[in-house]
This record gives structure tokens, sequence and C-alpha cells, in this order.
């Protein structure tokens, strides 16, 4: 039996679990993702939204408008601030889950970064990783789903 993905906040008041394993982890260096860690991105974990449920407390999101145009939606503790959750309006179907958050963020495997665009030059990108300029095309997600499944 494969063990389940579990995390949440730092103050334990929001819990989540996914019994299946995530689509794939990528880093994201929009100005966004900048923004919303202090850091050169952020390294999110993207299941399918109906694979992943929140078991204590819910994220509260901040909504705005990311470099797609489209909406973005970052969740995070209302106790103790810490990221937690990301959704997009241009990937409704998918929720990301901020990597640092799992109980075991070393089961995680890193597929790519995005939006390398903006990446400050100081952030080392990883030469192992795919690299994407901006948001991956289906095309390239459905890409990223393969190379996820061969690590």
């Amino acid at each position: 039996m494969t063990k389940s993905y579990t995390g949440g906040c730092a103050c334990r008041a929001i819990r989540y679990e996914s019994p299946v394993a995530p689509m794939f982890t990528w880093i994201c260096h929009c100005r966004e993702c900048q923004r919303s860690t202090g850091a050169g991105g952020a390294v999110n974990t993207v299941f399918d939204a109906t694979d992943l449920k929140f078991t204590e407390g819910q994220p509260k999101y901040h909504q705005d408008t990311g470099t797609s145009g489209q909406k973005t939606h970052r969740g995070f503790c209302p106790e103790c601030g810490s990221p937690i959750a990301a959704k997009a309006d241009m990937f409704p179907q998918i929720q990301g889950i901020s990597a640092a958050s799992f109980d075991e963020p070393e089961r995680l495997k890193l597929v790519a970064n995005i939006w390398t665009s903006t990446a400050p030059p100081w952030d080392h990108l990883a030469p192992d990783l795919a690299r994407f300029e901006t948001t991956p095309n289906e095309a390239d997600f459905a890409g990223l789903l393969k190379l996820a499944q061969q690590t």
C-alpha cells in the first residue's frame, strides 16, 4: 500500500492529505511567486484538485492577477502565515501545494523550472531540470507528467 502524502502549516492549524502521489513538482520563478515567498521562486507540488483534501483548517486565499493575465489564488495559514496552497484560473483542475509544507518533502521530485524569463540572476537553476520561459502549455504539461512518471 502506498503511503499518503501529508503536510500542513508551521502551527499545525492547517493539515492536508492525498492518498496518491502528486503529478509533479516545479519551481515557478514568476514575479508573483517571488513576492509571495520572498525568494527566487516558489517550489510548488501539483495535484489533481480531486486528489488532495484539507483535513484540518482551510487556507485563507489572496487573489491576484498572475503574469498570465488570469487570476491566481495563494493560500496561507491565517494563524501563522505559512504559505500552503496555490490555485490558478488558468488550470482549474489542479491544486498547488507548497513543497516546504510537506511532512516528508524528500519524497518529492523536481521536474522543471517555469517562468525562467523572470528568474533573478542570483537564483540557481538546476541544469538537469526542464526549463520554460513562461507558463507551460497543455502539450508541455503532458510532457511534464510523462517526465515525472519516469523519475
